[in-house]
This record gives C-alpha cells, sequence and structure tokens, in this order.
C-alpha cells in the first residue's frame, strides 16, 4: 500500500505518536508499504514555523527531510500536473490550499491519505482513500 501523510501525522510521528492510533502507526511502519510526505506538507510546515504558529520541539526546518528519510518515509514533490488540475476537486467547503492539494495528490496519484481530519471525508466522492481510524 502506498500511504500519503498528512501533515499533522508527519509532526505527530516526530514528536508525539501517541496522538497516531496504533492501526495508523501499524500500516505506516510496516516496511511492505509505502510511506510519503509531500513537499506541500514541507511547505506548510516552513510557513508555519516562520509565523510561529508551529513549535516544533527545537527540531529545525532543514532537518525535516532527514528525520523523514531515518523513518522510513520518502518524500513526494509537487507535480505541475497536480498543480493545474487541484482545481478538479468538486467539494468547496474546505478551504485550506495545503489540505486541499494533499487531497488532490492522493486522489491523483492513488495513495492513501494518512490524516485524522474528519473534514476530509466530503473528499471521498472525488476517489479520497482515507487511513485513520
Amino acid at each position: 500500500m502506498r500511504y500519503l501523510l498528512d501533515t499533522h501525522t508527519f509532526i505527530w510521528k516526530i514528536a508525539d505518536t501517541g496522538k497516531i492510533p496504533a492501526k495508523v502507526l501499524a500500516a505506516t511502519e510496516n516496511p511492505d508499504n509505502e510511506v510519503f510526505l509531500s513537499s506541500v506538507s514541507l511547505w506548510e510546515i516552513a510557513i508555519k514555523t516562520r509565523r510561529k504558529k508551529l513549535d516544533l520541539g527545537g527540531v529545525n526546518n532543514e532537518e525535516l527531510i532527514g528525520l523523514a528519510e531515518k523513518m522510513g518515509i520518502q518524500t513526494l514533490s509537487l507535480m505541475p500536473q497536480e498543480a493545474v488540475t487541484y482545481g478538479n476537486l468538486t467539494e468547496d467547503t474546505h478551504f485550506d490550499p495545503f489540505d486541499r492539494m494533499l487531497i488532490w495528490q492522493a486522489i491523483s496519484r492513488k495513495m492513501v491519505l494518512v490524516s485524522g481530519d474528519s473534514e476530509f471525508s466530503r473528499f471521498k466522492k472525488d476517489g479520497l482513500r482515507l487511513l485513520w481510524k
């Protein structure tokens, strides 16, 4: 299985795994599965730490890629085709651009999005598959 981590899921994996359900930890730590972190999440983290809306507990933003690699998480770039087709999502109730792009990347790449955000289930009609509970 191919999993794409939501931003909060990645942050919790590096800072507080107690917030992640056991089922999710098992799936994302299973060596038979591929786990990805989008550059979109890294961008979101950089913006939020710069604005002091997020504290990584002493972890420097530049260390995040190395931490992900040590955990067996691969980084995923945003493809131009994903950027230009982002508007194809039919749901117009969730307006966070980072969340919407992660949702679209998961749908476009046929990945399972790992997120505890209950709002994301609205995008199942667009083909989104979720893992959390």
